[in-house]
């Protein structure tokens, strides 16, 4: 066995504790940087820079991993009913309740600018999962409009709900019936 193949291991263990780090210390993304991270993992800023190119790759990193998660919850609410209207709304919540439980990590997948390719066959599996998860909630309401642009419609309605919530433009006691408002307009 080489050097090089017995290093993977450690390698992708030391580019798991950067990514985590990152996401630990974002409270807001100006606030880190690659010195603080470096300080943070206790390992010098080339070891960051030969996981990383810089904070953005970094950021870009986190987001991949938030949309893997996001994937996983949208799956779980999605399928834990039978009743396409029910499963929807429960994506609507789950999709909600993400952005608010990890604004940090939310602001990295889909606030910040971020070198991934979106929309795209070349983004990568977990931006394809999360959003073929909208596809599948809404595929069963969807009658003869297209799965995917509605899919894009009703994403776009839940951020637009999210970030004007998450910005103070929109109280935050309404949430729930805005989130209900979405569902039985969008298929009442």
């Amino acid at each position: 066995m080489s050097n090089q193949t017995r290093r993977e291991p450690e390698r992708a263990e030391r580019e798991q504790l950067i990514i985590t780090a990152a996401r630990q210390l974002a409270e807001g993304w100006d606030a880190v940087t690659t010195r603080r991270l470096a300080a943070e993992i206790e390992y010098s800023q080339p070891v960051l820079y030969s996981h990383f190119k810089g904070k953005d790759a970094i950021m870009a990193s986190v987001a991949v991993q938030g949309f893997a998660e996001l994937a996983a919850e949208l799956r779980t609410a999605r399928t834990a009913t039978a009743d396409p209207r029910r499963a929807l709304a429960d994506v609507a919540a789950a999709y909600a309740a993400f952005a608010e439980e990890r604004p940090a990590l939310y602001d990295a997948m889909f606030t910040r600018a971020v070198d991934l390719p979106f929309a795209s066959p070349d983004a990568p599996a977990a931006l394809h999962a999360a959003f073929d998860e909208l596809c599948a909630a809404v595929r069963p309401l969807s009658g003869d409009d297209e799965p995917g642009l509605l899919a894009e419609t009703f994403w776009s309605g839940l951020h637009g709900l999210v970030t004007l919530m998450r910005s103070n433009r929109l109280p935050r006691g309404d949430h729930d019936r805005r989130l209900a408002l979405l569902i039985d307009r969008f298929w009442g």
